[in-house]
Order: structure tokens, then sequence, then C-alpha cells
């Protein structure tokens, strides 16, 4: 069998590195033909050595003149390629990680990129024909109006071809984080129309229990500090503002095609529980695992086989008790936030996305304070609103929206 051949779009990131193990492990069923990252060079030209992959992308522009730059240019010209490969190509600036989407090669793009940025490397790629195995958020909390129609032609695509799996989903996206991933597989065989509930699952991250008297003067060291993941600092900020899951939850409404009532949000702490199906005759079924998110990553890789475990797997035994609560909304302000903007729909989910990206890199370079950061997010979601909120057309409105959002915010963080 022919290996799958994969791009990995933000590759010295948290869930890119990772990926990249998966492949170490199974190097059998998986090759690296594309890598891009945002500014990492050195990281990237030690991945291209260590892979060997002739396909390279940076998207920040400033690095264009970087000696690096010409190394990497001699890396990849060094390199031999198969027979009917692209000549080996490497490129600075977003158009060229854009261009790596649609690699002719690769057969499945891992979009780990962290904001907006990630939105058209998706939209990129399912338009290419690529299965596109999603770590990027905001792809379909900004995008998934127009991200989803694409996946679901894709997959019409790929079953007419016969490169689908004969049961099941077609595959052409494959959600990468945790929770999804649990959802995608609790919900194999089932029937959609009998799915209840979606129980989307929280550890609660470092605050869990605090008031919102005890988060005025938390620093950025102590919100990066989460309790069972290690992830990027956006995303650790993230999910200790709970943030992260408001995200999870449109893009739960998004993939499953689930109205916001059917999806809800619980605290699990041991984060053993990935995250729950409900059905209609009062079922649950539960996905658990190792905290490892070289296990989602691997599942979006390998569907629909399952490849030998990546970590050491589950061990009851030793478990212990596991524990569920709701979540505090009225201290942690983003989620509701976050799902406001989901129901709502339209431009609203972009708007809110930009301004939390804002202002989480104000709090991290300690501009604003720890609550600043919903705060900014409900007045330039609240200016939006007053000024009319408006359907998803296209990539470039969505990009003029983030644009202005951005602005709005950077002005209410600099007022603070």
């Amino acid at each position: 069998m022919s290996k799958r051949r994969i791009v990995v779009l933000g590759s010295t990131g948290s869930i890119g590195t990772q990926t990249l193990d998966v492949v170490r492990q199974h190097g059998d069923q998986l090759e690296v033909v594309g890598l891009a990252v945002h500014g990492s060079l050195d990281g990237l030209l030690a991945q291209a050595r260590a892979f060997g992959v002739r396909h390279l992308a940076v998207g920040d522009s400033s690095l264009i003149d970087d000696p690096r730059c010409d190394e990497a240019r001699a890396l990849v010209a060094a390199l031999p390629g198969a027979v009917g490969e692209s000549e080996a190509s490497f490129a600075v600036g977003p158009e060229a990680v854009a261009a790596l989407a649609q690699l002719p090669e690769a057969d499945v793009v891992v979009n780990a990129l962290v904001g907006a940025a990630g939105l058209r490397a998706s939209y990129d790629a399912l338009a290419a024909g690529k299965v596109l195995a999603l770590a990027n958020k905001e792809s379909l909390v900004v995008g998934g109006d127009l991200i989803m129609p694409l996946a679901a032609r894709l997959d019409e695509q790929r079953r007419a071809d016969g490169a689908a799996p004969v049961t099941g989903p077609a595959g052409a996206l494959m959600p990468i984080d945790s929770e999804h991933g649990a959802i995608y597989q609790c919900l194999l065989g089932e029937n959609p129309q009998e799915v209840s509930k979606l129980w989307v699952t929280a550890s609660g991250g470092p605050f869990r229990g605090k008031t919102r008297s005890e988060l005025t003067a938390i620093t950025p060291a102590q919100a990066l500090a989460h309790p069972t993941w290690n992830m990027g600092a956006k995303i650790s900020i993230d999910s200790s503002t709970l943030m992260n899951k408001g995200l999870e939850v449109i893009e739960a409404h998004h993939l499953f095609a689930m109205a916001y009532d059917q999806i809800e949000v619980v605290v699990q702490p041991q984060s053993a529980i990935h995250s729950m199906v409900e059905f209609t005759d009062g079922s649950v079924l539960a996905h658990l695992g190792t905290t490892d998110m070289r296990i989602p990553i691997q599942f979006a890789l390998s569907y629909p086989a399952r490849w030998e475990a990546p970590v050491a797997p589950l061990d009851f035994r030793t478990l212990g008790t596991l524990e569920f609560a709701a979540p505090d909304t009225d201290t942690f302000r983003c989620l509701p936030l976050a799902r406001h903007a989901g129901e709502v729909g339209g431009t609203l989910p972009a708007v809110m996305n930009a301004a939390n990206e804002v202002a989480v890199a104000a709090f991290l370079a300690e501009q604003i304070g720890y609550l600043d950061i919903a705060a900014c997010v409900e007045a330039v979601m609240e200016a939006h609103e007053r000024a009319g909120v408006q359907p998803v057309e296209s990539l470039d409105q969505l990009e003029a929206v983030d644009g202005w959002a951005r602005a709005q915010a950077r002005l209410w963080c600099a007022a603070r």
C-alpha cells in the first residue's frame, strides 16, 4: 500500500511537532512532502533535514532576506525527488503557505496554523481536493459557512471516485483536536437524527473554581500553566478563559450540523473523557483516552483504519475518580460570548475571534489585565452588532471584517 503523503502547516508548533512524531512512528504509512512555519526558520530547517522534505514555506514576509532562506533553498534543491513529484520549492510569504496547501502530490494537509491565518489554507486545501486534517479552530469559527460546503462537495467526489471508506464518513475533513475527534468517533455508525446532545468536555483550565476578584491580578505566566495539556501560548490563554471551549462549541455546530441548544460544555477536570454524545433514548457514548494529542492526530491521519497506539494507553485501574461540573459562565465570560457569536452567526464569530486574538496578545505583552480579555471581546462584538452583522459571503469579506475588528480591539486595549 502506498504511503499517505502529508503537508504540515505550522510544523514547529505543538500540534505540528506531535504530527511529525506520529510520522516517525508510522513511517511505513506516512510521508511528509511539505512543511510550513510562520517564522521558525531554524526549526523548519531541522525538520526538513530529518524528514527529507522538498517543499518548504515561511509565512513571515519580513524574513525574505534572512540568510537561512538561502540555506533552505539549497537544502530542498539537493534532495532527490520521486517520479512525478513537483520541482523542489521554497518560498516566503502568506501566499507561499497557501500554495503548499495545494501541493499536487499531497494527499492530506494538516492545518496546525494558529489564528485566522489558517482559514485560507483550509479553503485552498479542500478546493484542491486534499483531505483536511484540521487543528486550526478559526477555519470553522470564522469561515465555517464557507468551509463546510466545500468539505461536503469533496466528500461527494471522494465517494464517486471510490476514495471514501465503504462505511462511515467520507473523511474529507478530519478534526484533530481531542474533543471533536472524540465526537467524530462516537458518531461512527450512528444516525445523526438520533443524537439529542453533544457534550464537549473541558478541563476547567488553571483557574477552575476561582472568583472574578481572584482573577484581577493574574499574570501571563499563571495563565500559561495549563493543568493537563501542553499547548502553545495563545491556545493556553484561551483555555484558561474558556474561550477555547467557546470556539469548540462553534466548531461542533459546523462539523456535526447540530443546533446550539444541542451542544453543552461540561467541566471534566481529569481530562480522561474527551467528549460525549447523548442519544434520544438516553444512551451516552463517551470517548476516553490518555491526555495526549498524538491520539487524535493519528486517527485523523489513519482514518478509517486504527494504527498501533502512539502513547501508553489509559489504565482504568489507576484512573481514580471522574468529576463533572457546569462551567462558571459568570466568571469566565468568554464562553457565553463565543456561544452568542455562534448563535447570531454571520460575521459576528469572525469579529469575536479577531478581537480575542488581539486581546490575548495584549495580555501576554502585559498591556491589559486578564479580565480585560473578555471585556475587549464584548466591546468589539457590541460595536459590530450595532453596525450590523452581515451574512458570510467570501474570504475577502471575512478578511476585511477581521481587519476592522482587530483595529477596534487595538484601540480598546490602547485606551486601558
